[in-house]
């Protein structure tokens, strides 16, 4: 017979749910959380409820924030003529470690795939065009990845802005095609940043 420990085999699966995480790496976390303490237990149990309570997406920019607006939409020294477009919240956060970036941003939360069912309407692109509509942008940086759905959302996105008179530019090339942002160092950030080209 073999041996099971049912609740064990439930934590087990949670974590395999997770992004990058494989059986073995699962079983590892899970025995991990089984040898704290019960107070250490509750206390990651606790902060993974109170994140899925108190986060939500920013009123404008539509990245993550426990506030209403986010602290970079509500920073008074940004650069308000910029917004960068990227796919993902964490997109915001590689940018924000390179320290060279000063405007706003604006997270679409995923791109433009048909062969998932994922159209422009599944992304925050009406948000943006309400935001762009404001005299202050003078230029839109297209940050998705460079990926043929990052291109083609890119591509899509741009169409829409060049008729409003907004400058349009995309991340020079210093990123790996099929690469992640997320993934990128604050270097390789810095320059695509720097090397950006008008659409």
């Amino acid at each position: 017979m073999a041996y099971h420990v049912a609740p064990l085999e439930k934590l087990q699966e949670h974590f395999e749910r997770l992004p990058g995480i494989g059986k073995k790496t699962a079983g590892r976390l899970a025995y991990y959380i089984l040898s704290r303490s019960d107070a250490e237990a509750k206390a990651f149990a606790d902060a993974i409820l109170e994140a899925k309570e108190k986060i939500h997406y920013c009123k404008c920019c539509q990245t993550l924030t426990d506030l209403e607006l986010c602290p970079i939409c509500t920073d008074a020294d940004r650069d308000r003529s910029f917004i960068c477009v990227v796919e993902d919240p964490k997109d915001v956060m590689a940018f924000e470690r390179t320290r060279e970036y000063n405007g706003l941003y604006h997270v679409l939360h995923g791109v433009i795939s048909p062969m998932d069912g994922i159209g422009p309407d599944s992304l925050h692109i009406k948000e943006l065009m309400s935001r762009l509509a404001s005299d202050e942008i003078k230029e839109v940086i297209m940050a998705t990845n460079p990926t043929v759905e990052g291109e083609a959302t890119a591509s899509y996105i741009s169409r829409l802005v060049r008729p409003m008179g907004i400058k349009v530019t995309r991340l020079a090339y210093g990123i790996p095609v099929g690469g992640d942002l997320e993934y990128a160092d604050e270097i390789t950030l810095s320059r695509a940043l720097e090397g950006r080209n008008e659409m």
